[in-house]
């Protein structure tokens, strides 16, 4: 409903007109977006027209996002024939941050404040493919396995070399014995329980079902407003999460406003959830029980539960279903480490020399250990790296360059099996990784020191 009316302020007459929520207001005639927490649950355009107005700006919103990321990283590939995921496929090369005509060490003797003025901190918050736009958007090496997963409005950013196993490996805690259970198998409704009948028990292989079965989505669902060409069922937990791992699919946080403060997040590994205790992009849920009945309520739905009732939201009952899915997902197991004890440090007769001094700096002058403890390479807490310290906040591409806020410490056991790293995925590889965390903490590595914390990451 709208409603005008005219308002005399020092003499002025000036006319306003209001509209609903997400809609316009103007003022002495020039109009301006309002800005609201909600999306449009009373959509009155029709799929047809919506989706040309989101082709209209496709090719041109596209361009400008890979002219940024070319601009900020060597996306050429560059990999590790010898030096494999577990599941087969080549760990990526980096560093690949472009350093603007510096050189890392002439950088990493900068004060933060230099950089920020110089304007030249390689690793500024990533952008969503299309900001303004956001939603899950997944690889093209699952889509082509799964083409129910393709946006007609977006393609995903990141070449397939910067991206796990697009069928990762699977280990359980309760049959180490079985190693990879998935062998090269993509595990989907259409196949779960002829893979697990006889390796889980009743309760974890329903939760797996419910995993692996579609439910309404925000992009992926049977409204006008969706992003797929057909009306779809929508998503499954393990589209994102493949066979209990990542396959680097992205999207926004739901709990951020307005859309250009939004954090893109990429997928993390379920690997070893069973140590973890903190979830959520906010960190602010405690089990993983929560965290899947969150989801479905609201992260499904970009933290908005009207558009969520008005997709389909799927409630799921907590004292069976929650705790089916949670029960599977705490067998996930991380990879094997044959180098690593039983306290998760490097056995010094298997280790090599690099491996070793990698250890001693991951403890000592680098101070990873201070967040990420053996054996599992997390304190399962949140810490602020303040890396707004580095760069201005400014639009790029519809994104605030703002700051990141507290960010939970992953475990690292198994990191190589998971680029692209950092939450939103800015860091390509292992060894930007490393640049990265030398510059936020003023260590001065060496490019030597540099080099042994890379190989001690890959044997963890």
């Amino acid at each position: 409903m709208k409603v005008q009316k005219n308002t005399i302020l020092a003499g002025i007459v000036v006319f306003v007109v209001f509209a609903g929520a997400g809609g316009v207001f103007a003022v002495s005639g020039e109009e301006t977006k309002v800005v609201s927490s909600y999306g449009p649950t009373d959509q009155d355009d029709t799929f047809e027209t919506i989706k040309a107005g989101r082709m209209t700006v496709k090719a041109e919103r596209a361009k400008e996002h890979m002219e940024m990321l070319n601009s900020r990283y060597d996306l050429s590939k560059r990999v590790r024939e010898d030096v494999l995921m577990s599941g087969g496929k080549p760990v990526p090369l980096g560093p690949t941050a472009r350093l603007a005509g510096f050189t890392w060490d002439e950088i990493g003797n900068m004060t933060p404040d230099e950089i920020k003025e110089k304007g030249i901190f390689p690793y500024k918050p990533l952008p969503f493919a299309d900001q303004r736009e956001g939603g899950m958007l997944f690889p093209e090496m699952i889509t082509k396995t799964l083409p129910r997963l393709i946006r007609f409005d977006l393609d995903f950013d990141l070449p397939e070399h910067f991206l796990p196993d697009p069928v990762p490996a699977l280990f359980l805690t309760t049959r180490p014995d079985l190693g990879d259970v998935a062998k090269g198998r993509l595990i989907t409704i259409d196949n779960y329980y002829e893979m697990f009948n006889g390796i889980l028990n009743p309760k974890q292989l329903e939760g797996l079902r419910l995993l692996v079965t579609q439910f309404p989505q925000q992009q992926f669902n049977a409204t006008e407003d969706r992003r797929t060409d057909r009306p779809s069922l929508g998503v499954t937990c393990l589209d994102c999460h493949v066979n209990g791992h990542s396959n680097g699919a992205n999207h926004l946080v739901g709990d951020i406003r307005p859309q250009e403060f939004r954090h893109r997040i990429d997928t993390p590994s379920l690997r070893g959830v069973n140590v973890q205790r903190l979830f959520g992009s906010q960190r602010a849920l405690k089990t993983v029980e929560d965290f899947t009945e969150f989801e479905q309520r609201a992260a499904y739905f970009d933290g908005d539960m009207c558009m969520a009732a008005k997709k389909g939201v799927n409630i799921l009952e907590r004292g069976s279903q929650v705790h089916f899915m949670a029960e599977f997902l705490a067998i996930l197991d991380f990879p094997p480490a044959p180098k690593l004890d039983i306290y998760g440090e490097l056995e010094k007769d298997k280790a090599s020399p690099g491996e070793l001094r990698g250890e001693a700096l991951f403890n000592g002058k680098a101070r990873c250990a201070a967040c990420h403890e053996a054996p599992y390479y997390t304190d399962n807490s949140m810490h602020d790296l303040k890396a707004e310290r580095f760069y201005k906040q400014e639009m790029v591409n519809g994104m605030m360059m703002a700051s990141d806020g507290p960010i939970k410490t992953f475990p690292l056991r198994g990191i190589k099996d998971s680029p692209p790293y950092i939450h939103d995925g800015r860091c390509l590889t292992l060894e930007d990784v490393v640049e990265y965390f030398n510059l936020i903490q003023q260590l001065h590595l060496t490019a030597e020191e540099k080099d042994d914390l890379v190989v001690f990451l890959r044997a963890l």
